[in-house]
C-alpha cells in the first residue's frame, strides 16, 4: 500500500486519528460520523451513515462540497463504534437495552466493522460485552502507554494488523497523581460537549495508530 490508498477513520467526530495519518503523509483518508467533525480537516470528513460507504467502491461528498469517488475498497479501517449499549459501565442499563433493542442494535452496528470487506482493520471500544458476544479484544491499551498520564482501558480488536506497541511509558509518572486527575475522564462533569470529550481518542495514540499501522499499511 502507498500513502495514497484509501483509508477510512468511521465513526469520527474529532478528527484525532485522522489528523494523525495526514500529518504522516496519507492523502486519502477519511473520517465519517453522524456530526461534524470539530478536527480542522472538514475537507476529509464526512458526515453521515457509513453503511453505504464501508465496503470502498462508493462515492460521496465531504463537508467543504467536494464529490469523491472510490474504485477500491478501503486498505485501512478504524472504526470507533458507538459504545453507549455495549460499555460494561452502563451495566445498570443493560436489562432494560435488552429489551427494547438498543443492545442489539450496537452489537450490529459493532459487527459491520468486523465484516467489512477490508483486510486490515481495527475496532476501537471499552471495555464491554463485545468480548464475549463476539470475542477476546486483540488488546487492551492505556493511555499512559502513549505519553498521557492518564487511565482508560481501551480494547482493540484487530484483523491483519499488529499490536500497538507502547511509545511513552508514564506509568510511574501517573501513579503519582491524584485519582481524579488520572481518571480525568471518568470523572468530567455532565455538560453538553461531555460524550464528545469521553470519545476523543488520545494524541498519543492516535499518533501510534499513525506511524505503526501506517507503515504496516505501507509495506
Amino acid at each position: 500500500m502507498n500513502k495514497n490508498e484509501p483509508i477510512l477513520i468511521a465513526c469520527e467526530e474529532s478528527g484525532t486519528v485522522t489528523e494523525s495519518f495526514i500529518g504522516d503523509g496519507f492523502t486519502n483518508v477519511f473520517s465519517c460520523d453522524m456530526l461534524e467533525t470539530s478536527g480542522k480537516y472538514s475537507d476529509r470528513h464526512i458526515v453521515g451513515d457509513v453503511l453505504p460507504i464501508i465496503n470502498g467502491k462508493c462515492s460521496f461528498k465531504t463537508s467543504d462540497g467536494v464529490h469523491h469517488r472510490i474504485d477500491t475498497k478501503f486498505s485501512l479501517i478504524i472504526a470507533f463504534p458507538p459504545c453507549t449499549h455495549l460499555a460494561v459501565s452502563g451495566a445498570a442499563w443493560f436489562k432494560k437495552k435488552i429489551a427494547d433493542g438498543r443492545q442489539q442494535q450496537g452489537i450490529d452496528f459493532f459487527m459491520l466493522f468486523a465484516n467489512a470487506d477490508c483486510e486490515k482493520t481495527a475496532i476501537e471500544n471499552p471495555i464491554g460485552i463485545m468480548s464475549t458476544k463476539w470475542k477476546k479484544p486483540s488488546q487492551i491499551i492505556q493511555p499512559w502507554m502513549f505519553g498521557h498520564t492518564e487511565k482508560k482501558a481501551t480494547c482493540l480488536w484487530l484483523k491483519g494488523l499488529p499490536k500497538l506497541k507502547e511509545t511513552n511509558n508514564v506509568k510511574k509518572e501517573m501513579e503519582g497523581l491524584p485519582k481524579n486527575i488520572q481518571e480525568r475522564i471518568h470523572y468530567l462533569p455532565p455538560s453538553p460537549d461531555r460524550s464528545k470529550m469521553r470519545s476523543k481518542t488520545f494524541h498519543g495514540i492516535a499518533e501510534a495508530m499513525a506511524n505503526q499501522w501506517g507503515r504496516e499499511s505501507n509495506d
